[in-house]
């Protein structure tokens, strides 16, 4: 495993919208067997594009994974 990929994923954004995501999911799956879908659409469809935005957001104010630098 080379250096460049010691970081991968690991960053607060990163963890951050993966727990959103996955509560996401966990969401859909249980409206999805109590056949409730006001929640399915808002829990897992709306969690899902907030755990997005919130992972950009936090990678914007430096808490994502730093840009390689290109060296020539």
């Amino acid at each position: 495993m080379t250096a460049e990929h010691e970081d991968h994923g690991n960053t607060p954004a990163a963890w951050t919208a993966v727990t959103i995501i996955m509560i996401a999911f966990v969401v859909g799956a249980l409206a999805v067997l109590t056949a409730n879908w006001v929640l399915f659409w808002v829990g897992a469809v709306g969690l899902l594009l907030v755990g997005a935005v919130v992972g950009k957001v936090m990678a914007m104010m430096g808490m994502g994974k730093a840009p390689a630098s290109v060296d020539h």
